[in-house]
């Protein structure tokens, strides 16, 4: 990425007289239709001006999006102050190239046109903060492609959200699995017995930000959402290549897809209507009413990779509605030679994250090592301890460090201000952004 300075950055685009020097990010908000775009907005940035410009053909989505934001501006606790415009009609992308009241779109909504529409903001010289997926077919990676390499031509940066990599057990997973006197070497694994796996519950009914959440109808229909492979999978193979191989770049001979699939899950008219606010399935999405009545979504999908040798699995699973007390889940496992690192989430952990450390063979002689490595986890997460279970140690994890996927979002925000503010990203992270796209690609072909 070319570097650039951060106020040169916004006069190239012709707008420096509209930005002050105390709030050099003035946000333009494209077509929202997924609550992601407003939670990039749950908190106020420094960097940020309080005006947004929201660009949108209107309708339901729209409707909901400003309501998310004046939840934000009306809540009691820390209560934000985003001053919003909106700019409504058909040719809402092509007015908002034109008239250009900032320097960073945020994309978090349909994804029939995302990657066109990244596209087009890269090449008119904006910066791009975007939702996953920033491609759901084939034909969109090929576009992608093409913006990122726009972006470098332009000097501005393409990003995408990737929140998970801020989870604390995530985080502490990653750390230990670098500490070889814990983990080993890294296991290989074999095509049944992957050495790396992932998995990811999801669930079309729940709350956010304390209220029920309403989806859009083409939620539902994969040629706008995307299917499993290409949606939530963006962050599972994100992490995998994150954790193994840290500020490694990716290249396309790292990477083999030995097997992949897709199933459907099924939604009656009554929870499709509780879900979507609305009354019958839409025309769109007749054909795939099945003669139960029921609707059949290809939300769920799965495969299985090598990754500079090691095999890894990523499996995406969409439920209606999660067991009482339960939220979305992640299950996660790497496996060592010394050891395996497990993330559990089940009714056992109360569904919350939990990381353990869990020996191959017999743990004697363990316990000395393991009190070194948490120690030096502490020494960065200070609060951070081990407690021996009867598999291995479970880490204890303060309640300081666990806030939530909501809270990931402003996290995201402000490492994305600081490549802004430095004008370019860490030398991987476009290749492996591209990578990542490619692998799930490849997958999502061979789940034909």
């Amino acid at each position: 990425m070319k570097s650039k300075s951060f106020v040169t950055l916004c006069a190239s685009v012709a707008f420096a007289s509209q930005v002050s020097a105390e709030k050099p990010v003035r946000l333009m908000t494209l077509e929202p239709g997924h609550f992601h775009a407003a939670l990039v907005q749950k908190s106020m940035y420094d960097e940020i001006d309080s005006e947004v410009n929201v660009y949108s053909s209107g309708g339901p989505d729209l409707e909901m999006h400003l309501a998310r934001i004046e939840s934000f501006n009306t809540r009691e606790e820390s209560p934000t102050s985003w001053v919003t415009k909106v700019h409504q009609g058909d040719d809402f992308l092509g007015r908002m190239i034109a008239e250009k009241p900032g320097n960073v779109v945020v994309l978090a909504g349909n994804n029939a046109r995302k990657t066109e529409m990244i596209l087009a903001s890269v090449e008119a010289g904006l910066n791009v903060l975007s939702d996953k997926p920033m491609a759901i077919t084939p034909e969109d990676f090929e576009l992608l492609q093409k913006a990122f390499k726009v972006a470098d031509e332009k000097g501005v940066i393409l990003y995408d959200i990737m929140t998970e990599r801020f989870e604390i057990s995530t985080m502490l997973q990653r750390e230990l699995s670098r500490i070889p006197e814990v983990y080993g070497e890294q296991a290989k694994g074999t095509l049944d017995k992957p050495a790396v796996t992932k998995e990811s519950v999801h669930h079309y009914f729940k709350y956010v930000a304390g209220k029920p959440l309403t989806r859009p109808w083409w939620y539902f229909d994969v040629n706008a959402q995307g299917e499993g492979i290409v949606d939530v999978a963006t962050h599972l193979v994100d992490l995998i290549q994150w954790e193994l191989f840290p500020g490694e770049v990716i290249k396309p001979e790292d990477v083999e897809v030995l097997a992949a699939r897709k199933w459907s899950t099924k939604l009656t008219l009554e929870e499709f209507e509780k879900v979507t606010g609305l009354k019958g399935f839409p025309d769109e999405l007749k054909d795939k009413v099945g003669a139960d009545g029921m609707l059949e979504v290809d939300c769920n999908g799965e495969f299985t990779y090598k990754l500079r040798g090691v095999v890894a699995k990523v499996s995406v699973i969409w439920n209606y509605e999660a067991p009482e007390g339960a939220k979305d889940t992640h299950y996660s496992i790497m496996q060592g030679t010394k050891s395996s690192l497990v993330i559990r989430q089940g009714a056992e952990q109360g569904y919350l994250p939990t990381l353990s450390i869990e020996p191959v063979g017999k743990p004697e002689g363990m316990e000395a090592e393991v009190r070194k490595a948490i120690a030096k986890v502490a020494a960065k997460w200070p609060g951070v301890e081990a407690k021996a279970v009867e598999n291995g140690w479970q880490v204890v994890i303060p309640d300081k460090y666990k806030v939530g996927h909501e809270a990931h979002f402003a996290q995201v925000m402000k490492a994305y201000l600081g490549y802004l503010e430095a004008g370019e990203l860490p030398e991987w992270e476009v290749p492996n952004m591209i990578m990542k796209h490619r692998t799930i690609m490849d997958a999502y072909r061979m789940s034909r």
